[in-house]
């Protein structure tokens, strides 16, 4: 079942979602050659609960962390891992979730870590870029799609990089995952109808290489993730947003330039 949200619904997520992003922007001034991944661990937790939330991967399915932490050729799900030390170049993502007064909000973003190659610049900005294009098509009336198509042209059809399929994005609240499935791939004018009150996460996961991935397991922390196929580094980011009669909303802001035209008036 989809949920269609009352604006005062709409509004929760919202403040929700302000404090994830005020993860994120913290983590901005932090991100640096050396650091250790426990200390974006430590800080998540640390932000999320002074400000009256909790992080809601924690205790999921026996998930024992705040957030989830995927360096280069990891694409999603791997872990904040005590003595892993950022290193100059790395392509760092960093994904949580997080509920406020029994709502949730959920975003993912990606860091370069020092100094970056030209190829590892141009790999995240087209991640974040497709994104967007995906949030222009979440409007009411339109199918879930368009949104798909408007990522996958982007990513494979202009920049010839690697969609990832396994992983796609979700609807959300009252939990963290609800339906609809929200791929970051697809064909205009295919499936879902977009209706006013959906909340949902748009989440591309961008390879260099193959759009492939497959599993990693670590031993050591008895934990499975996953990797691009061809080893070739890959990239994430992801809003909450609502469809409203004024356009999509984006529940999960961190830059008020950027997001000027998707802000929640509230």
């Amino acid at each position: 079942m989809i949920t269609l949200k009352s604006p005062r619904e709409i509004e929760m997520m919202a403040k929700s979602g302000a404090v994830l992003a005020g993860v994120h922007k913290g983590l901005r001034k932090m991100i640096k050659p050396g650091l250790d991944t426990w200390e974006i661990e430590e800080f998540a937790n640390k932000y999320i609960t002074e400000h009256g939330a909790t992080p809601s991967e924690k205790g999921f399915d026996g998930y024992k962390f705040a957030t989830c932490i995927s360096i280069n050729d990891e694409v999603a799900h791997g872990i904040p891992r005590k003595g892993l030390l950022l290193k100059e170049g790395d392509v760092l993502k960093v994904d949580m979730t997080v509920n406020k007064d029994g709502f949730e909000s959920d975003s993912c973003w990606t860091y370069k870590v020092g100094k970056m190659s030209a190829k590892d610049e141009k790999l995240m900005q087209v991640c974040h870029d497709a994104l967007y294009r995906g949030i222009d098509q979440a409007v009411i009336g339109n199918r879930l799609g368009d949104i798909g198509f408007a990522c996958q042209d982007y990513i494979e059809n202009q920049n010839h990089m690697g969609d990832v399929r396994e992983l796609i994005g979700h609807g959300i609240q009252p939990t963290m995952h609800e339906k609809p499935n929200v791929p970051a791939y697809g064909e205009k004018g295919q499936g879902l109808r977009l209706k006013e009150g959906m909340t949902i996460t748009i989440e591309p996961m961008v390879n260099l290489g193959t759009w492939e991935i497959t599993d990693r397991y670590d031993k050591k922390d008895d934990w499975t993730y996953y990797v691009s196929a061809d080893g070739t580094n890959s990239a994430q980011y992801e809003h909450t947003i609502a469809i409203t009669k004024d356009g999509p909303k984006i529940l999960t802001s961190q830059d008020d330039d950027i997001d000027e035209k998707y802000k929640l008036n509230f």
